[in-house]
């Protein structure tokens, strides 16, 4: 089965970062195939041969299957000779070379997802740094493939019906990057006045996918202006970057405007907010 492009590219990145963070000669992984329950290894880094390249792991199975079945990181000092595991992969891992080997698995919304390795070609302990620098790894794929996901869930939300007109989908994304980018802008103009002919502005465009705000849902002006650059695909430290506040601050304002829309996701909240005629 093939892999995603995009995600196999935030494994590629994670790798990277982890082989430069802790100083590992090696590095591999890969995502959880569509459709099978196995990992199939599609990114090395360092390695010196392709004795891993495509190595399909099984739940349960060797060291990195056994971090996707417990959902936790798993370690060996000495991968060959370990209890720890079973030996299913013994061959693949010899030929590269590898002795001491950590596994953290790459899990969103409680579903294994893919797995990350790190490796020594020596039988010595990894160490607690090197362990967590691999799991904050795993975080950051995580976090990647999390926002994906609600991409892909805010699409399907807001475009139930097969797209007929691709120019006038392209001028509605751009009244939608107007919109954020207004919302933006607006709490950095000093004259009171402009500033609500502004934001009146912006409630102009907003009420084109909705019958206006839903009575009893109300939500702040920062809250929207949240919405609006999460609309936009941005993460929370993109977003306080853009509306000069920090992340922290961001991110409450996206768990307050979600508990009042009733949405679990960010994803939900954007479409929620849509209908309610708050975002475009």
């Amino acid at each position: 089965m093939a892999v995603d492009p995009s995600g196999a590219a935030e494994v590629r990145s994670a790798l990277i970062r982890l082989r430069r963070t802790t100083g590992l000669p090696v590095a591999f992984g890969g995502l959880v195939e569509s459709g099978r329950r196995q990992v199939r290894i599609s990114e090395l880094s360092g390695t010196a041969t392709a004795a891993l390249s495509a190595l399909a792991v099984t739940s349960g199975n060797g060291l990195g299957g056994k971090a996707v079945a417990l959902t936790r990181p798993c370690a060996v000092t000495d991968y060959s000779s370990s209890r720890q595991i079973s030996h299913e992969y013994d061959a693949p891992v010899a030929a590269e070379g590898l002795r001491s080997v950590v596994a953290v698995p790459v899990v969103v919304r409680r579903r294994v997802r893919g797995v990350l390795y790190g490796a020594l070609r020596a039988a010595q302990p990894l160490g607690d740094r090197t362990l967590s620098v691999a799991v904050e790894a795993a975080r950051d794929v995580e976090q990647a493939l999390l926002l994906r996901d609600e991409a892909r869930e805010l699409l399907a939300a807001a475009r139930p019906e097969p797209v007929r007109d691709p120019a006038a989908t392209a001028a509605w994304e751009q009244v939608r990057e107007a919109h954020a980018a207004l919302r933006a802008l607006a709490p950095r103009i000093a004259d009171p006045a402009l500033r609500d002919e502004l934001l009146r502005a912006c409630g102009l465009l907003a009420v084109g996918t909705g019958s206006g705000p839903v009575p009893g849902v109300r939500l702040a002006p920062r809250e929207v202006d949240v919405l609006a650059c999460v609309a936009e695909g941005a993460t929370n430290t993109v977003a306080a970057e853009r509306l000069g506040v920090g992340a922290e601050t961001v991110k409450g304002y996206l768990r307050s405007a979600m508990r009042k829309l009733g949405a679990r996701t960010r994803g939900e909240a954007v479409v929620a907010a849509r209908r309610a005629g708050w975002l475009p």
